[in-house]
């Protein structure tokens, strides 16, 4: 029966030890990131389309904006994102909810007489 040395019994504790934690880094290390979910929505004189859009909280979005009449603006305050929206032009916007709850919309380029109604809704689900 062989006997083990000290300094032998301390290598065989660290690698016992060692590898859940190194099981776990390369999991993670090979772990894919979530792909964005991609929301088309149009601006246009005076709402956006669709009116509410769902999320998932932590997963990233890249909201596709097309404004068919107007340089709109869009504005999410409480996620402190903001873009102008040019006729003809794709805008996207890339953003991660974390928190879940409902997050305004908002168009802050006035666009003419009912520029106050144009607005939205986001959605973040847990």
């Amino acid at each position: 029966m062989a006997v083990l040395t000290r300094r032998a019994l301390m290598w065989r504790a660290l690698g016992l030890s060692a590898t859940p934690l190194l099981a776990t880094l390369g999991r993670r290390a090979f772990a894919q990131p979530a792909e964005p979910q991609v929301v088309k929505l149009v601006a246009q004189r005076f709402r956006y389309t669709p009116g509410e859009i769902r999320v998932q909280a932590g997963r990233p979005v890249v909201l596709e904006f097309t404004s068919v009449d107007f340089v709109h603006g869009f504005s999410m305050p409480d996620l402190n994102v903001r873009a102008d929206l040019p006729p003809g032009v794709v805008t996207r916007v890339l953003l991660n909810a974390q928190r879940p709850g409902a997050y305004e919309l908002l168009c802050d380029n006035f666009c003419g007489d009912s520029h106050e109604e144009m607005h939205g809704r986001m959605i973040v689900e847990a």
